[in-house]
């Protein structure tokens, strides 16, 4: 299934332009990030996309249906929104809450079966809040709250999951799980986008970023490509580090932020140009190439084809390969030699970092 928003705008009455003439799509199994500063307009695009506040111009599209046009009951069996939590004064059980994500599986007067309460029962469990399923929702912190949301979401086996800031209000734990639990979804084949303030979460776990900036326009493309210095620095006015923390079992992507700056120029003058595949075709022109190796143990052989998926893609700037099977500790080792712009390595790192049983590490030359 392909979500699609198609040159939308959008303007309050009265008041500013928020949003302006922003296009983009993705499809089954991808994880979208969308960044930009306080009052850039992201939950409100968000809302756009739902069809909770109407375009003031473009459509939202799945499979090439306008979502205007839909039934609610027909949007929300392939949707679900998972909003910012709010206190709740509801009195219902987390478990009730949750079960009601099964409301569009059943007709208005059918009832939940065993099927439907033991899929509550498993994803509670999925997400640690099994302890709380009797617990009353208006007992729980905005943490807590947010966590059942998610858990409604999901029970809803939807094609395509939509959260408002799904990790802003909770702990470094279920930061991970949160996260973690949308990367599982997506290499279920579910199509995940996420709002959020961590530049970081974006690197180590979307495929694609959209980075809006306080005037309403838009980068969008690889993640990898879209989270720079210098788009951190147009976009949200501060200097940024980007660069590796190397575990002893692997290396993970960070951002960090080292000063204010004054404000600059909007971060892309033409957003209709900004896409996934200009973005890769003006790192092919790139002069500047670095030499690096990536080291690559595979514990899961399960990813042997999406390995080989990612490298073929990267296929232009690979000048050496190796690989074998080391039966002992039953892994495969690769070797990959490559003289590429930095930000191309940098991507496939990421890419090949965000596999399950894959440890990496990415080694520069020194010119």
């Amino acid at each position: 299934m392909t979500f699609e928003v198609k040159n939308g705008s959008f303007r309050y009455a009265h008041g500013r332009q928020v949003l302006n003439n922003i296009s983009f799509s993705v499809e089954n199994g991808q994880m979208l990030a969308i960044l930009g500063p306080n009052g850039a307009g992201k939950t409100t695009m968000l809302r756009c996309m739902m069809g909770f506040l109407k375009w003031t111009e473009g459509h939202s599209l799945l499979d090439g249906e306008d979502i205007a046009g839909m039934s609610q009951r027909k949007l929300f069996s392939k949707v679900a929104y998972v909003p910012q939590a709010k206190n709740a004064s509801l009195a219902s059980s987390v478990k009730d809450m949750v079960l009601l994500g099964r409301s569009s599986h059943y007709t208005i007067f059918g009832k939940p079966g065993a099927k439907d309460r033991q899929l509550v029962t498993d994803t509670l469990a999925r997400l640690g809040l099994s302890a709380l399923a009797d617990c009353s929702c208006a007992e729980l912190s905005g943490g807590e709250l947010q966590m059942v949301l998610i858990a409604r979401a999901i029970v809803s086996e939807p094609q395509i999951i939509i959260l408002d800031e799904p990790e802003s209000n909770l702990d470094f734990k279920n930061q991970l799980i949160v996260l973690k639990t949308l990367r599982n979804l997506a290499e279920q084949g579910i199509t995940c986008i996420f709002n959020t303030h961590y530049p970081v979460h974006a690197l180590r776990h979307a495929d694609k970023a959209l980075l809006l900036d306080k005037s309403g326009n838009v980068c969008f493309g690889a993640v990898h490509e879209v989270i720079t210095e210098d788009n951190m620095r147009r976009a949200f006015g501060v200097e940024t580090v980007i660069g590796q923390i190397e575990t002893p079992h692997n290396e993970y992507a960070d951002v960090l932020a080292v000063n204010t700056l004054p404000e600059e120029p909007a971060i892309s003058e033409d957003p209709s140009e900004e896409s996934e595949k200009n973005t890769m075709t003006q790192i092919a022109n790139e002069e500047n190439t670095r030499l690096a190796t990536l080291s690559i143990i595979v514990e899961d052989r399960e990813n042997a084809d999406k390995i080989n998926a990612m490298l073929h893609e990267y296929g232009q700037y690979i000048i050496g390969r190796m690989g074998m099977p080391y039966p002992k500790k039953e892994v495969s080792i690769i070797c990959v030699v490559i003289d590429a712009p930095e930000t191309a390595i940098s991507a496939l790192s990421g890419k090949l970092g965000q596999l399950r049983g894959v440890s990496m590490k990415t080694t520069y030359s020194k010119k």
